[in-house]
């Protein structure tokens, strides 16, 4: 069967593009290998400036106007008269999106998973449920199957620069909503407290290489521990993070979101990358003479990020003292929360 557009992944940087497509007019289809577009490891949370314009506040779980931010040397509170982060749901978050795109007309394949790409764009699927195979074909063949991403190794770009996430959830209510920038435990990333609605997502995100997957989980067991949870029977769940970006556009090939290395390398913030790009992609095909200046500041930010990320990425003594520059001049207010985000 042959599509205007097919689009590998059902996050919310393929369903963003999905929609716009369909509503532009042409034959879309997104593939999922999960049953249900949206579970991904991930804490759930999404800078509100980016929030606002993507996706409604019936989703918001929690908003939070302040932030708590510590370091080895410092313990500050950031305050802002509007929200500066809030949480959201990924499943519910997933299902909101597909929905838009179904109802602008795209077509939709859940627990399906693309096994090969031949040439002529050229889609060898595998369908879960039924055990059989199908073969699609397109006109534009959009990755947006994340940090693995099958499209990009199709494309023979390496993956490079590739962060590590840990999360746990647990049940319960939260306050507040914590970053904790302890090179200890996290080298030159974070631990995190974010508060849903009634449970907290529990985790670290550091950037490419600093720790391994197995120390990284018992570091964050023995940082959580005196703030209260015990994580040793709790399951966690670890994800790949790529920020090696190296494009987007390749002739009738697209790349969205994590698949195009556009997750944050500071922070690791990947739901915004991931609906602007697909939003930039879907409006490229529909009319290559556009250009998004939402994505031309995305990869301004993305490229200075990566930059400070190599820079204390060196050794954990300067990663430690440029995290405490960073706090203070977060606390004198020389330097902006807004400043690290990716909006």
């Amino acid at each position: 069967m042959h599509y205007d557009a097919v689009i590998i992944g059902g996050g919310p940087g393929g369903l963003a593009c999905a929609t716009a497509l369909a509503e532009g007019g042409l034959t879309t289809l997104v593939v999922e290998r999960k049953p249900q577009p949206g579970p991904k490891v991930c804490a759930g949370g999404i800078t509100w400036s980016g929030l606002i314009k993507n996706i409604p506040e019936s989703l918001i779980e929690r908003s939070f106007p302040q932030q708590k931010i510590y370091s080895r040397l410092q313990r500050i509170v950031i305050s802002e008269p509007t929200p500066i982060i809030a949480t959201v749901n990924r499943v519910e978050l997933g299902g909101f999106m597909a929905k838009n795109a179904l109802n602008a007309g795209a077509h939709i394949k859940a627990a399906t998973s693309v096994r090969r790409i031949t040439t002529g764009n050229s889609l060898h699927a595998y369908e879960h449920k039924t055990g059989r195979e199908k073969t699609y074909t397109c006109t534009s063949l959009i990755g947006a199957d994340g940090s693995s991403s099958l499209v990009r190794r199709y494309l023979g770009l390496a993956s490079v620069k590739m962060g590590m996430g840990i999360n746990y959830q647990i049940a319960g209510e939260y306050a507040d909503m914590e970053w904790h920038l302890d090179t200890r435990f996290f080298a030159n990333g974070y631990g995190w407290l974010f508060p849903h609605g009634r449970s907290v997502s529990l985790g670290a995100y550091i950037p490419a290489g600093n720790i391994s997957p197995a120390e990284l989980k018992t570091n964050v067991c023995r940082w959580a521990a005196p703030r209260g949870f015990d994580l040793a029977s709790k399951k966690c769940r670890a994800g790949l993070i790529n920020y090696d970006f190296q494009g987007c556009h390749f002739d009738n090939i697209y790349l969205v979101g994590d698949a195009a290395g556009l997750a944050s390398p500071l922070t690791g913030e990947g739901i915004y990358p991931a609906i602007v790009s697909g939003q930039a992609v879907a409006a490229k095909i529909l009319n290559p003479h556009l250009s998004s200046p939402d994505m031309e500041r995305l990869i301004r930010r993305h490229r200075r990020f990566t930059r400070m990320v190599a820079l204390t990425s060196r050794n954990r003594m300067g990663a430690s003292i440029l995290a405490e520059v960073g706090v203070a001049g977060l606390r004198s207010k020389i330097l902006s929360f807004r400043d690290l985000e990716m909006s």
